[in-house]
């Protein structure tokens, strides 16, 4: 097999970015200020004159929804569904996770702990969509305390999925100081968002080292996978009896977890891929 290694490509990435902090550091008054959002409220935030008015002045619409499959059934038609909206907003992902967990716990039971493993696996599977969607994508977080050796409290951290914050290019901390939002890059890939950098935490100045053009640009969609192909898949899977280690390195690949989350395109070349082994062995 030839090596398939190439130069590295530089491309124009939409904003994947997490806040998380108190109540009151300006998480959802940055949010609201971003372009044609689709903004999930989990918490009522929406319903305040204040943010109302800046959702609306932005060109932006509501779904009052803290149920953890509605927000993974709507960020699908958001994929594959033609729209204006450039910036997918879910503020805050905090209670979704715990409304998940809950559910997961009445399911499977919480016996160790296999109602968050359960919960997990769940939001792993929004997190990747999160991530493929060409969107700009901003979830904000409740904050809990951090600890340290000895249990001593070393700061604070996400409310939310442990690895969340792992997958988006940048994750702030935000904070007030005197009469002023702040915010601590905790994580970042963006190089004008230098580490553990404390800057003024607003849509200006987010918009101004990121780039308006990226923010800004029209969304294209991407059509998902239908019953019909996914039905297909399994069935030429068992078939030719397709090792389970074999087909989830295909879903790794295109960083996804089933095959309903691929795209028509892939799933389709998968479909020919089993296909020609009819051929081949005819």
């Amino acid at each position: 097999m030839a090596l398939k290694f190439k130069k590295p490509e530089i491309k124009q990435q939409r904003l994947k970015a997490m806040f998380y902090g108190e109540m009151g550091t300006g998480k959802s008054t940055c949010a609201c200020q971003f372009p044609n959002t689709a903004y999930i409220d989990t918490e009522d935030t929406s319903s305040k004159k204040k943010y109302a008015k800046m959702i609306d002045e932005k060109g932006g619409s509501v779904l009052a929804s803290g149920d953890f499959e509605e927000i993974l059934s709507q960020v699908k038609e958001l994929m594959s569904t033609k729209h204006d909206f450039k910036t997918l907003v879910i503020d805050s992902l905090t209670i979704p996770y715990d409304n998940l967990q809950a559910e997961c716990e009445r399911v499977v039971g919480n016996e160790f702990g296999r109602h968050v493993t359960a919960a997990n696996k769940k939001m792993k599977l929004l997190v990747n969509l999160l991530l493929r969607i060409d969107m700009n994508v901003i979830v904000t977080c409740q904050a809990k305390k951090e600890y340290g050796n000895n249990m001593s409290v070393i700061g604070q951290t996400y409310a939310c999925y442990n690895r969340l914050g792992y997958m988006f290019d940048l994750v702030f901390e935000t904070q007030v100081r005197g009469d002023k939002f702040v915010a601590v890059t905790k994580k970042s890939r963006i190089d004008e968002f230098p580490m553990n950098e404390t800057f003024s935490f607003n849509y200006d100045e987010v918009i101004k080292r990121y780039g308006a053009e990226c923010i800004e640009k029209d969304v294209t969609t991407q059509e998902l996978a239908s019953k019909k192909q996914v039905d297909e898949v399994l069935r030429l899977i068992d078939l030719f009896k397709i090792p389970e280690e074999t087909y989830t390195k295909w879903l790794e690949k295109h960083n996804a977890e089933t095959f309903e989350e691929l795209s028509s395109d892939v799933i389709d070349k998968i479909i020919d891929h089993l296909k020609s082994k009819i051929k081949e062995s005819a």
